[in-house]
């Protein structure tokens, strides 16, 4: 199994920035694809970014294009979203989540097996 623990969430004003981590352990990090979702108070989980391992393509939602950014660092079983210019709108509990590279193929929660504990991210005004 792979066991994912996020970090780095707190409170960020508006127009800051914030990075969120997540460190996989358990199987080896390349067999699996990365994301970022995230769920606010009433709003069902959402999707932020992906990576993909084999090709290190990325993908991110419309509404956080040319702002956040998903990245990886290998070395350290360790996935980023660097937040830049964050919204009071994109206040919401941050989910790390991981997909085999067999079953992921898009932006689908139920796609991704493993979930790490979410971290809270609060953008004040």
């Amino acid at each position: 199994q792979v066991q994912l623990v996020e970090s780095g969430g707190g409170l960020v004003q508006a127009g800051g920035s914030l990075r969120l981590s997540c460190t996989a352990s358990g199987r080896p990090f390349s067999s699996y694809h990365m994301a970022w979702f995230r769920q606010a108070p009433g709003k069902e989980r959402e999707f932020v970014a992906a990576i993909n391992w084999s090709d290190r393509r990325t993908d991110h939602a419309d509404s956080v294009k040319d702002r956040f950014t998903i990245s990886r660092d290998n070395a350290k079983n360790t996935v980023y979203l660097q937040m830049s210019s964050p919204k009071t709108e994109d206040t919401a509990v941050y989910y790390c989540a991981a997909g085999s590279v067999l079953v992921v193929r898009g932006r689908a929660p139920n796609e991704y097996n493993y979930w790490g504990q979410g971290t809270q991210v609060t953008v004040s005004s």
